[in-house]
């Protein structure tokens, strides 16, 4: 396994093959302790997170019926606004990881559930759980790393259109679940391929519309029209509630895989991988958000992202649980548990966000009095030819 940023320490040197195969036995038996206790208590407390948020919805739309009254606009837009959150993070995202197919309920199943989402489950499920958790973190594979919209790694080739990153990368936070839509189907592929008339694509591409158009339906048109008079005021409550739940879950996952210090990892460090070598790199690719138990329920309890990505299937509710013994596994093997609280997080995410839609190197030498001379550096880098970038782009390597 050869992780892809060039560092001057490699974080797994000191681990043998050995070791590797020993941190993957220990995991598989962590697993197992779960999967062996699974019972009547992972099963209520899901149904439980279920009951909570339809009462949750359902109050959340009844008040916003008189919304023209602004206590009850914000009362139900924060209500709507966490049930969606509630829906999308601990609810849909987990049921359709299979998380709870053991308790084998036609009705909670990852075969049959359908969420409050722009993406059809169908094809989020192939993007999610069959591509993002094979590859994770691996450049070329992991499309979810940086959604084909952002550079992510020091070694990828800094182009000047990378300079608007930040400014997409927040736009598509806004409209996350449009943008997922757009990535389950790989629009940006199959429109640079010209393969926009294939069959299967367009059937995949109306199954989106026509799940789009439920969801238009639902919150900008029934509900509003339900509101009678407040149309518009229940409209905008909707409206703010889907970015606010596109916001956060945005931000979840941004804090689970692009913080400072989680590893990229190049597509032929995966060649022959064993199962010690995918713990590892899920290990290494993923970073936890310390904090309360109701945070951890909000983000679906991926704020335990590592416990996440090493077991996918396992219920939500048991990660708090197998948290120490994790922690203890990267102590003990002296390797770095990525975990510090929300704001941290999403600092160091978008950080790295604006460090990376610069040049190597720029940013780190830019400082108050020479910002002048940085800036014209900059702008002849984006406005040169691409042999006058690659000039100045290894002057600043070898500064």
């Amino acid at each position: 396994m050869t992780v892809l940023q060039k560092k001057p320490d490699n974080p797994i040197a000191h681990l043998t093959a050995e070791d590797i195969e020993l941190i993957g036995k220990e995991l598989d038996e962590i697993r197992q302790e779960v999967i062996d206790t699974r019972g009547e208590a992972d099963a209520a407390y899901i149904r439980k997170v279920i009951d909570v948020h339809r009462k949750v919805e359902l109050g959340s739309r009844a008040v916003l019926l008189a919304s023209g009254f602004p206590p009850a606009w914000i009362l139900g837009t924060v209500g709507l606004s966490v049930a969606k959150i509630l829906e999308n993070m601990e609810i849909g995202h987990n049921i359709l990881h299979g998380q709870w197919d053991w308790m084998r309920d036609p009705k909670i199943h990852s075969t049959t559930w359908e969420w409050d989402m722009a993406s059809p489950a169908d094809q989020w499920k192939h993007s999610h759980n069959e591509l993002h958790h094979t590859y994770t973190n691996v450049i070329g594979k992991d499309n979810d790393l940086g959604y084909g919209i952002m550079r992510v790694d020091e070694d990828q080739k800094w182009q000047p259109f990378h300079l608007g990153q930040p400014l997409w990368s927040f736009i598509n936070a806004c409209f996350f679940e449009y943008g997922i839509a757009a990535y389950d189907l790989e629009l940006g592929a199959v429109i640079a391929k010209k393969q926009t008339g294939d069959p299967e694509f367009r059937a995949r591409a109306k199954a989106v519309l026509r799940k789009i158009g439920r969801q238009v339906r639902k919150d900008y048109v029934i509900h509003p029209l339900l509101s009678g008079p407040n149309f518009v005021s229940t409209l905008t409550a909707n409206v703010v509630a889907n970015i606010v739940r596109n916001l956060w879950s945005n931000s979840v996952i941004l804090c689970g895989h692009f913080p400072e210090g989680v590893e990229t990892f190049e597509k032929k460090s995966i060649d022959g991988e064993t199962r010690g070598e995918w713990y590892l790199r899920q290990m290494l690719g993923s970073a936890n958000i310390s904090g309360s138990k109701a945070m951890h329920v909000m983000t679906g309890n991926l704020s335990h992202q590592i416990e996440h990505h090493l077991f996918p299937d396992l219920p939500s509710n048991r990660y708090a649980e197998i948290a120490p013994k994790v922690r203890d596994l990267f102590d003990r093997y002296g390797l770095n548990y990525h975990s510090a609280p929300l704001p941290k997080q999403v600092a160091s995410a978008w950080h790295k966000i604006f460090r990376l839609s610069l040049p190597n190197g720029w940013l780190e030498q830019t400082t108050v009095r020479n910002l002048p001379s940085q800036l014209g550096k900059l702008y002849t880098m984006a406005t040169g030819s691409p042999k006058v970038r690659r000039r100045l782009q290894a002057e600043m390597a070898a500064a």
